[in-house]
């Protein structure tokens, strides 16, 4: 099963989640669990950032589509679309009113991140815990609040999902992932495999490691990370 830290291509993610991630925001796509992408490279369409030590996560919403606006970057980004249907902007704000009117638990978010072309990594499982809209610029955009949690989705069957227990994580932040990447050269650092790669805690976070610093993460591929995991337990 994919962990946090896992670096995976886009059509392994796809294959993960069971279904095409062509769009950015998915909630409950075909009765799964719910997926985000999102990207702070430089140039990226929208304003994703993270605070609090990468325990946070406040993600922008996203824009009408083509057909729906001419220039959409010049509109506001809409909650419905033009036949009154809740986009996705729409169907994870009212989650997160309801999650703070306390009528619904927290929705359960999977975020994959994209840190280069091809490249992906899965920074776990965040809880939606608010939203709102503020401006930028001339127009209204949404933002939404995910909170790392301490829960993975294991398995899911319809609506139904199980949760396991997790050791506290923090999403590395991107500065760091890339200077890792490039200094690693994109390579396990033990065997040199460019194949299965994992973002990896040299000191564990359990034992007082941080995720904010180079120095403290490498890139290990899967059997590698396997084998120090288990020297570690």
């Amino acid at each position: 099963m994919i962990q946090p830290g896992d670096i995976i291509s886009h059509s392994a993610m796809c294959m993960e989640e069971g279904f095409s991630l062509q769009k950015g925001m998915n909630f409950q796509c075909k009765g799964r669990t719910t997926v985000i992408l999102m990207s702070q490279r430089k140039g990226a369409p929208y304003s994703d950032k993270t605070e609090n030590e990468g325990k946070t996560l406040i993600y922008e919403g996203h824009d009408a589509q083509k057909n729906w606006a001419k220039i959409p970057k010049n509109v506001d980004q809409p909650l419905k679309s033009p036949s009154g249907k809740l986009t996705e902007n729409g169907k994870f704000f009212n989650a997160a009113v309801k999650y703070k009117k306390k009528e619904l638990a927290a929705e359960l978010v999977k975020v994959y991140e994209k840190i280069k072309d091809g490249i992906w990594v899965y920074n776990g499982v965040f809880e939606l815990k608010d939203a709102w809209q503020e401006k930028s610029g001339r127009r209204k955009v949404f933002k939404f609040q995910f909170d790392i949690t301490d829960k993975t989705i294991e398995s899911i069957s319809q609506n139904v999902v199980t949760l396991k227990d997790l050791a506290h994580n923090r999403m590395i932040p991107t500065s760091v992932k890339l200077e890792v990447w490039r200094r690693d050269n994109g390579k396990c650092v033990t065997c040199g495999s460019s194949d299965n790669l994992h973002f990896d805690h040299i000191l564990p976070f359990s034992k007082g490691g941080t995720s904010l610093k180079v120095e403290n993460i490498q890139l290990l591929c899967a059997r590698h990370n396997l084998q120090k995991r288990d020297n570690i337990i």
